[in-house]
């Protein structure tokens, strides 16, 4: 956990990508890098490989319970960069919607509104205009040829 890159490929699949190809784009890592985290992912038992396609043989890499278990530590990490790593001009990168509450939980561990802890699976993600401009550029860069 104490490298920049895993941190990257485990925010990655706790937005929803799945796949080898996603995870690079966004994490803009090389390919032996990030396989090599996956490896390590995978090894420690963090997340899984399920396969999608077999001819060519392809997988899909998913959290498992351990790596469910990470999530508090994902929110501090955010929490820390939300508070110190942006200006006062910068959004907020990922908004959530506490789901039992309906109301922005803030910045975690536990909901501002409500007080009870935020669960990955009780929290409703809406990405800023900025943050999806900034992924949507590194898609682009990806296509062409320019990571």
């Amino acid at each position: 956990m104490g490298d920049r890159w895993t941190v990257l490929v485990l925010r990655e699949l706790f937005l929803g990508s799945h796949r080898f190809e996603e995870i690079q784009v966004q994490t803009q890592a090389t390919p032996q890098m990030l396989a090599g985290r996956l490896k390590k992912l995978e090894s420690d038992g963090m997340i899984e490989r399920r396969p999608y396609n077999t001819k060519p043989l392809r997988y899909e890499y998913y959290l498992t319970e351990m790596g469910i278990g990470f999530y508090p530590v994902f929110l501090a990490f955010r929490a820390w960069g939300e508070t110190w790593c942006k200006t006062s001009k910068q959004k907020v990168a990922i908004r959530y919607t506490h789901l039992p509450c309906g109301k922005d939980p803030g910045l975690g561990p536990t909901c501002q509104e409500c007080g009870k802890e935020m669960r990955r699976e009780e929290l409703s993600a809406a990405l800023s205009k900025p943050f999806i401009a900034e992924r949507q550029e590194r898609r682009e860069a990806f296509k062409r040829g320019q990571v």
